[in-house]
């Protein structure tokens, strides 16, 4: 075998009419142009199988696989036919009469009946040799936890007979029905093997070794192992990246075989679980781990491929595979599985012969460029009396969706109100096996998270010009806090008067200890409206301990695992490098980088704590309470573990209040000795004490001439129109009008305190007034926006509801980088007040590629 055991491949190929898109049963015809020894029949007519030579690198085996791809299109095209190299192809009819010659597949016809016509799928086995029988039979069973990954990142099945099966990978489904499909027998040697093979021949079940149809199984008629759990693959790169990735998970269950290691003990049942899920995910929705110590657990694909990788990289470095294999994981993570890729091309038009001339040029490794429609049909069902107030996002008039939510409503239609319901049930369920709550006040129960069904769209030039305006805006703010605890240049310069600084609810003497060169926001949140499709506005800024960027995450996992078919056609920005970028920003804005970054929470009394559990995991730090630290010698340390582990960076979670109550690990209180280690530049405190007085609503009005004054720029983003009621002539212009304003306590939070004048009553709005007369200092007011809505699944219907949208950005010393995991909040109906703690709920955001 030599240092590189030889791989190579068997794919199957569907034979398509290039004019009605359609299975075609000519595979003779074809084979009639072929000859050869790399080309076969199937037991379908409408298929075909090519046969790459056995190979030491995974260079010449993609040269193979692309030549035998080119020789079938110039065989096939002056036949007026097509290749497709996909699990299923959309369009075919099931017909006992297009079975290939042969005595084997008549007997085939004969026994298994509606299961021989179903069989108008396609997969890509992966030959790697191995040095004999009982080898084979011992890396079968040591490969099988591993092979769901591989099934999900070939998945390209998700249309049968003319429908979207709610599967990356019917094929999977329907190949399954056969007897002896499914993980690998419980056997350990070659014997034991060929035994199980004789009994099932004399049960009748299959007539022969090569009905043996296991996801990975010694191949019948050649020295290796075989696996054939994967769909055939339209882009050549993914079959060479699974080939590279079964070589080097055999070349280490060979290894494990020598050293006498004992056999994986996962059940049988777990392996089928495994793989269905992969089957119905893909890369687009979570998979099951089942190779680790800790039992079964739900993982982001992202995760599970890239820790396989990883894993591996021993046994790919052995075959000079490391490199290429990374760089070609990285690659499918980020375009999705051929499912995905199939659902954008049917979500332009809604029409499969698009997602079939798609799979065409892919097979031969070209894209088709495609232009959206301007003009969606209605989905009337859904919509019948859907009646949005003002701008809604995806719809206008009567039921009339707007083209870039085409491709979704279609997939909505298709489900339907009971659908949609049976899903928002499947959605509950895996929120609760998760844990996905949080809680409101002095509640003592924790809620689900509202989270609705239906995503958001952010076009990419949307986002484009969002990222722009909150970078320049974070930079702005970062320079304020600064500047207000230091110099106060801005106000010397009459920019800012001193009583908003002064008077600032957030500003905290502690915020004067900062290093004069340390990061004060490392993540800030910032919340948008909008009330127009062009028109965006900077409603309030988040700037001490802002949340929401860990639920934003989850609700991607959770959105993608119950309705992993919603595909839009420019593909979505993927969330998985969101945690890699916080980690870089928060180690970065420390001085001292030889230590560690751990999450500083409250505990379990915080009503985010899930959150702040959930992003500690994501972000591979530890979460750690106050009475788990210790201050020694100016340094913080992480205590009660087996070795004290010291800190450079805390994330910080936890109010400054709550902080500077608090004991640490000696039970003495930890707030100063905290302050003064961060004062010292031994620990960063993320984000800075004292950051509030850059976000209350007052300050909030001045954002503006800060980025002129700071940054000598015009802003990007604009402000809603605020009036500062401490201002006299701006103070009466507001009594004027209380009944058109919405007014704000300048210290409010999570929605308390607001009134909406148009929804007021007089003697609402009579109350106030003589509140502002007496306080003005505490109020300002803002010009009444109505908020675009969005279609939202409410008491089992699609109601118009107001949104907002919070964008999270962080920063290192390196600069401002502007996070995809946005998280829309949904008002109830009939309310524009989106925060929680008043009802509100949340959307999965999209941002569009």
């Amino acid at each position: 075998m030599g240092d590189r055991p030889l791989l190579g491949v068997e794919e199957e190929f569907h034979v398509v009419d290039l004019v009605s898109r359609r299975a075609a049963p000519e595979v003779d015809r074809l084979l009639e142009r072929l000859g050869g020894e790399e080309f076969f029949p199937e037991l379908q007519r409408s298929l075909v199988e090519t046969n790459t030579p056995a190979t030491a690198s995974l260079d010449e085996l993609r040269d193979h696989v692309r030549r035998l791809r080119r020789t079938l299109r110039t065989a096939a095209e002056p036949l007026g036919l097509g290749v497709v190299a996909a699990g299923t192809v959309p369009l075919v009819d099931l017909s006992g009469d297009d079975i290939s010659a042969g005595a084997r597949y008549e007997r085939m016809q004969h026994e298994y009946q509606m299961l021989v016509r179903e069989q108008h799928i396609c997969g890509v086995q992966f030959h790697v040799d191995v040095p004999d029988r009982d080898t084979a039979v011992q890396v079968t069973r040591r490969v099988a936890p591993y092979l769901p990954a591989l099934l999900a990142t070939t998945a390209s099945s998700p249309y049968w007979r003319g429908h979207d099966s709610g599967y990356a990978s019917y094929r999977s489904m329907i190949w399954q029905r056969w007897p002896t499909a499914g993980p690998p027998g419980t056997v350990e040697t070659a014997a034991e093997y060929d035994a199980m093979i004789d009994d099932l021949i004399a049960s009748g079940t299959i007539s022969d070794a090569g009905m043996l149809y296991f996801d990975v199984r010694p191949s019948a008629h050649l020295p290796t192992v075989e696996l054939r759990v994967c769909d055939a693959c339209p882009e050549v790169d993914d079959v060479v990246l699974v080939a590279g990735l079964f070589r080097a998970l055999v070349g280490r269950a060979i290894a494990q075989t020598e050293a006498g290691e004992p056999l994986p003990g996962v059940r049988h049942e777990l392996l089928r679980s495994a793989n269905w899920r992969a089957a119905r995910s893909g890369l687009e929705g979570d998979l099951v781990e089942i190779g680790g110590t800790g039992g079964p657990s739900l993982v982001a694909p992202a995760l599970q491929l890239g820790g396989l990788v990883a894993d591996l990289r021993p046994w790919l470095e052995q075959s000079d595979d490391w490199e290429q294999v990374t760089a070609l994981a990285e690659a499918v993570l980020a375009r999705g599985s051929g499912a995905a890729s199939q659902r954008r091309a049917f979500g332009l038009r809604g029409a499969l012969a698009d997602v079939v001339d798609d799979l065409v040029a892919r097979t031969q490794g070209e894209t088709l460029a495609h232009e959206p429609p301007e003009i969606v049909p209605p989905a009337p069902e859904l919509l019948a009396t859907y009646r949005p107030p003002a701008y809604d996002e995806a719809v206008v008039g009567r039921g009339t969706v707007q083209p870039a939510y085409g491709w979704m409503f279609r997939a909505l239609e298709r489900m339907g109100p009971r659908g949609l319901a049976a899903a928002e049930n499947a959605l509950h369920t895996e929120q609760r096996a998760r844990g996905v709550t949080f809680r409101v006040g002095d509640e003592s129960e924790d809620r689900l998270f509202p989270l609705d069904l239906i995503p958001r769209i952010v076009s990419r030039e949307d986002w484009l010009h969002l990222s722009s305006g909150l970078a320049q805006r974070i930079r702005a703010l970062e320079r304020f806090v600064h500047d207000a605890y230091g110099r106060r240049e801005i106000v010397r310069d009459g920019v800012v008067p001193a009583s908003v600084i002064d008077r600032a609810p957030g500003r905290n003497r502690a915020g004067s200890l900062v290093p004069a060169d340390a990061v004060r926001i490392a993540v800030g949140g910032i919340d948008l409206v909008r009330d127009r499709a062009d028109h965006w506005v900077v409603l309030e800024d988040n700037l001490r301990v802002p949340s929401g960027i860990g639920y934003s995450m989850m609700s991607r996992r959770l959105l993608r695992s119950v309705m992993p078919d919603l595909e839009p056609p420019a593909g979505v920005v993927a969330l998985d490098d969101v945690p890699v970028r916080m980690h870089d920003a928060l180690l970065g804005a420390a001085d001292d980088a030889t230590g560690e970054a751990a999450l500083l929470t409250l505990g379990r009394a915080d009503s985010a704590y899930f959150e702040h559990t959930l992003l500690a995991e994501a972000l591979d730090i530890p979460i750690v309470t106050p009475s788990q630290l210790q201050v020694t010698g100016g340094s913080v340390y992480l205590v009660g573990s087996a070795r004290r582990r010291r800190l450079s960076a805390l994330y910080r979670r936890i109010d400054e209040a709550d902080l500077a109550r608090a004991r640490g690990a000696d039970s003495r209180p930890i707030g100063r000795a905290l302050l003064a280690a961060a004062a010292s530049g031994r620990v960063a405190l993320l984000n800075a004490l004292g950051n509030g007085v850059a976000d209350d609503k007052l300050v909030y009005v001045y954002v503006p001439e800060m980025i002129r004054y700071y940054l000598g720029e015009q802003p990007v983003l604009q402000n809603v129109p605020t009036y500062a009621c401490i201002d006299p002539e701006q103070r009466e212009h507001v009594l004027d009008r209380l009944d058109e304003l919405v007014l704000k306590p300048v210290d409010g939070y999570g929605g308390a305190g607001i009134v909406i004048g148009p929804h007021a009553t007089p003697e609402e709005l009579d109350t106030l007034g003589r509140t502002v007369r007496a306080t003005p200092e505490r109020w300002i007011a803002q010009d009444t926006v109505q908020l675009s809505t969005h279609p939202t699944f409410t008491d089992g219907e699609l109601q118009p509801q107001a949104v907002d949208l919070r964008v999270f950005a962080v920063q290192g010393r390196s600069g401002v980088d502007v996070l995809p995991s946005a998280l829309s909040r949904v008002a109830p109906p009939g309310s524009m007040v989106v925060n929680s703690s008043r009802g509100g709920g949340a959307k999965d955001t999209w941002v569009l590629r």
